[in-house]
């Protein structure tokens, strides 16, 4: 959709649909077109979208995270998105109320060759080079700019501030931060079975630097994550999904012993788009394989 035609649609819904609906809707926690604005942003964001956007942010706001911010807001509008935890996650950002995950987050997980830890300003540059790598990003749709994948670092740590778990930033002794491996909630609504609830399920899923691909480090460290998933934060179930032409993170799932569940096409690319057909897969606690951990190549799912 033509960015015009986006942004016409986003004044639309905050400055008149989402208003209009909340009249009827006195469970919804706002009233008002900005805060309808506040929040989605802050979620298509992954943080306070006046970090990353200057404003006005419909003007401004990259066209993809803006249609992620009007698929938030039909999502709402069809009962498809808890508006309360949306707007929970944004206030828990901008530092106006405590998390409401009980565990504390640690500071890091320890496996045997690899530290996952939270993230630190340090990991700015190799994750930059690792997304600005076409061979690393041949499965997504194109390559980062240094600013997107900043935007992305920051975006990523806050997830364990709003839901007390995120993708870990993954640490091999000597050679320092080498990607990232952990589980996020899906906040996009997706064309499967329990995705198109926004916030209801969570993803697991990785992206390494060539460097370290080869080594089985994504399948021990999914593990280690999907441990604390489990314990800590008492999760029930992940999904992983990725283009179904992505065989190295296809055998990651299968080595973690989830279970294939669907073919679908991601909403986010176009028909045309050879990464579009996406094959899903589903692990519930206590379903993770000890089996195969050697791994050709490792990418994010």
């Amino acid at each position: 959709m033509p960015p015009v035609a986006l942004q016409r649609r986003w004044r639309d819904l905050v400055d008149r649909r989402l208003p209009q609906a909340a009249r009827a809707r006195p469970e919804w926690p706002v009233r008002l077109d900005h805060c309808f604005a506040r929040i989605l942003l802050d979620n298509a964001c992954g943080g306070p979208w006046r970090e990353s956007v200057a404003p006005p942010a419909w003007a401004n706001m990259p066209p993809d995270r803006l249609s992620l911010a009007i698929d938030l807001g039909e999502a709402v509008l069809a009962e498809k998105a808890d508006l309360g935890l949306l707007n929970r996650r944004s206030l828990a950002w901008r530092g106006k109320i405590r998390r409401s995950v009980p565990p504390p987050v640690p500071a890091s997980l320890k496996g045997q060759g690899f530290v996952l830890r939270r993230w630190l300003r340090a990991d700015d540059r190799p994750f930059a080079d690792l997304n600005a790598d076409a061979e690393v990003m041949r499965h997504f749709p194109s390559t980062k700019s240094r600013g997107e994948s900043l935007i992305e670092a920051r975006a990523i740590d806050r997830r364990f501030e709003s839901d007390g778990f995120g993708p870990w930033a993954l640490d091999v002794p000597g050679e320092g931060f080498v990607g990232f491996v952990g589980a996020m909630r899906l906040i996009r609504p997706m064309p499967f079975g329990g995705g198109e609830t926004a916030g209801a399920t969570v993803e697991i899923g990785w992206r390494l630097a060539r460097s370290a691909w080869g080594r089985g480090l994504a399948t021990r460290a999914a593990r280690l994550a999907l441990d604390d998933l489990f314990g800590r934060c008492g999760v029930p179930a992940v999904v992983a999904f990725t283009a179904a032409c992505n065989t190295p993170s296809l055998r990651v799932m299968q080595r973690l012993g989830m279970v294939f569940a669907e073919d679908f096409l991601h909403p986010a690319l176009p028909a045309d788009d050879r990464l579009q057909p996406h094959r899903l897969y589903r692990l519930k606690a206590g379903g993770t394989s000890s089996i195969g951990d050697e791994a050709p190549e490792d990418h994010r799912s």
